[in-house]
């Protein structure tokens, strides 16, 4: 069953990653999904560059939603720092619902537009 869902799960993101790419103007905001945690970053792919990260790795107490929001508002935070203001949303094969929705509504809370 689980390698069913996985494999069900990279038919999608392949199928995402042929249409969204990332620029250096308008870098593609990747989310991850684990277990226990939350990672998102903003990848450039023309130059193959990561240019900011952020998790929940360090952060204590509240739900996976409520740390994914936080997560989605930090990642904005240093996307504004390093003068991204646009992105496009990878969502990594995963149902725009939940941790990847909070994720979502985080950095557009915190001033990313996509």
């Amino acid at each position: 069953m689980k390698t069913v869902k996985f494999e069900k799960r990279l038919r999608r993101k392949l199928r995402i990653r042929a249409t969204v790419s990332g620029t250096a103007a308008r870098p593609r905001l990747t989310v991850f999904r684990s277990l226990k945690k939350n990672y998102a970053q903003l990848i450039d792919d023309v130059a193959r560059k990561v240019i900011a990260i952020a998790s929940d790795s360090k952060m204590k107490g509240g739900t996976k939603a409520k740390r994914a929001k936080k997560v989605g508002i930090e990642l904005a935070k240093k996307a504004l720092e390093k003068g991204v203001k646009e992105c496009v949303f990878d969502r990594n094969g995963y149902k725009y619902h939940g941790r990847v929705k909070a994720l979502a509504d985080g950095a557009r809370e915190g001033g990313l537009k996509f």
